[in-house]
């Protein structure tokens, strides 16, 4: 058997990933023709499935030639062949358990094809398709899901902060005196620091809370400050906070469970900087539960909308809850909603907007491909901070996972780099029923 595999691509990774192609190394692929057929339907919109669809066809018309339908073209180099391959009759032994109208079984039946003309090499089925990977290795076909971004071992996913035991309590009684920081190169660790990581120092009954600064490399104290009314519960809300307000880190993403704070910690950053920024836009995707469309939904646009929006109004309301009475920044806070410093919409509706000076929390974010985390950080203009929050275990989108989605692609390549910062809530502050429940349920 020879080595060169060839792979047969369902439409949804082509709507995940426009670039897939390029991304099989030496390997053949194939693309049916009812997948360039469905693709035609996602040609027309702003979507990110339009955007992939309208980049594939174009990239395909570039190398296509008469023999994309006979033999193949080279992809580029150190690659292998594309094809488009053309309607069959439908294989009797597919005939009897698979029906012939529905566009996953005529991929199923190109990739049967293909086995038994190409005995001799591995055909495998590409797809995000769970049910369509099981049809396929019910008949005796290898398929996979498409992996090239997905995050190798999510039980390592870095988590922003880490317990450090047996530090010397001189060292951490220096950073309770001035300037609180000490040089990095001052103490040892078995692993090397990030750029803002985020650590708990101990010495038995002595602690210190520090972060280590990317550009400084200097570890400096972190204190449990209070953010417009709201004061962190924990070590994780305390380092949230802290890069949620560090004017020097553009980027930060928030993970972890239901109740441990992620929104209202993102939203309380916000307001505590918002004299720093023009607006402060507060967006989630519209993932509904069962992916019914919110077309089904009774009502306007608006009131389609505000299912999903409210999660964001009731956390501001908590918020205006925990403000002093008297200071006048619970009711800055309905003033800045009706005036439009405060933007809460949909993640679809941001296109088009710039994003410049602006204080951006993208919501939910597990629910976004990669591709759709890229395109948004790339949209960021001169001072905007973006803030990505959500829970990589809790996904609504058919075709992501807790490897796949765009929030932990974006915490394990950005984890590196000195202008971003990552912390993962582990403990849950809502309530002692909803942390029993989510522990147990």
């Amino acid at each position: 058997m020879t080595n060169k595999k060839i792979f047969v691509l369902d439409t949804n990774v082509i709507l995940h990933d426009s670039a897939c192609i390029y991304q099989f190394e030496e390997h053949d692929v194939i693309v049916p023709i009812i997948v360039i057929e469905e693709l035609d339907q996602f040609k027309k919109g702003k979507g990110t499935l339009n955007i992939h669809a309208r980049k594939f066809l174009r990239d395909l018309d570039t190398l296509s030639s008469d023999k994309i339908f006979n033999g193949g073209i080279a992809i580029g180099p150190g690659k292998g062949k594309i094809s488009v391959k053309l309607e069959k009759e439908f294989h009797p032994k597919l005939r009897s358990n698979f029906t012939a109208d529905k566009p996953d079984h005529h991929i199923l039946n190109i990739a049967f094809y293909q086995a038994e003309q190409y005995p001799d090499r591995q055909i495998i089925l590409v797809t995000k398709d769970v049910n369509l990977r099981m049809k396929a290795k019910a008949v005796g076909l290898l398929a996979a899901d498409y992996t090239s971004d997905h995050v190798k071992n999510i039980a390592q996913l870095y988590k922003g902060a880490r317990i450090e035991n047996n530090i010397d309590s001189e060292i951490i009684d220096r950073f309770y005196t001035y300037p609180n920081e000490i040089r990095a190169d001052a103490l040892q660790f078995d692993n090397h620091l990030l750029p803002n990581e985020f650590l708990i120092l101990r010495n038995g009954k002595k602690s210190a809370l520090a972060n280590y600064d990317g550009f400084t490399r200097v570890i400096r104290r972190v204190e449990k400050t209070p953010c417009y009314g709201v004061m962190p519960r924990n070590a994780e809300q305390a380092f949230a906070l802290d890069a949620l307000t560090n004017p020097n880190i553009p980027l930060v993403t928030l993970s972890g469970k239901a109740g441990t704070g992620k929104t209202l910690l993102a939203l309380a950053g916000a307001l505590e900087r918002k004299r720093h920024y023009r607006q402060i836009f507060i967006a989630r995707p519209t993932v509904p539960l069962s992916n019914k469309d919110t077309g089904y939904l009774p009502g306007d646009i608006q009131s389609k909308l505000d299912p999903y929006m409210q999660p964001l109004y009731d956390n501001l309301a908590v918020i205006q809850e925990h403000c002093p009475n008297g200071n006048g920044n619970g009711r800055k806070i309905t003033e800045m909603i009706e005036e439009e410093k405060i933007v809460i919409t949909p993640l679809s509706y941001i296109r088009g907007r710039s994003l410049v000076k602006i204080y951006f929390i993208v919501d939910e974010a597990q629910n976004l491909t990669p591709h759709e985390v890229k395109t948004i950080i790339t949209r960021a203009g001169e001072g905007t901070k973006i803030i990505f929050t959500g829970d990589i275990y809790q996904i609504d989108h058919p075709y992501l996972d807790s490897q796949s989605n765009g929030l932990s692609h974006l915490i394990e390549k950005m984890k590196d780099q000195r202008i971003c910062a990552h912390i993962n809530l582990e403990k849950g502050e809502r309530s002692e029923l909803s942390e029993l429940a989510i522990n147990l349920l």
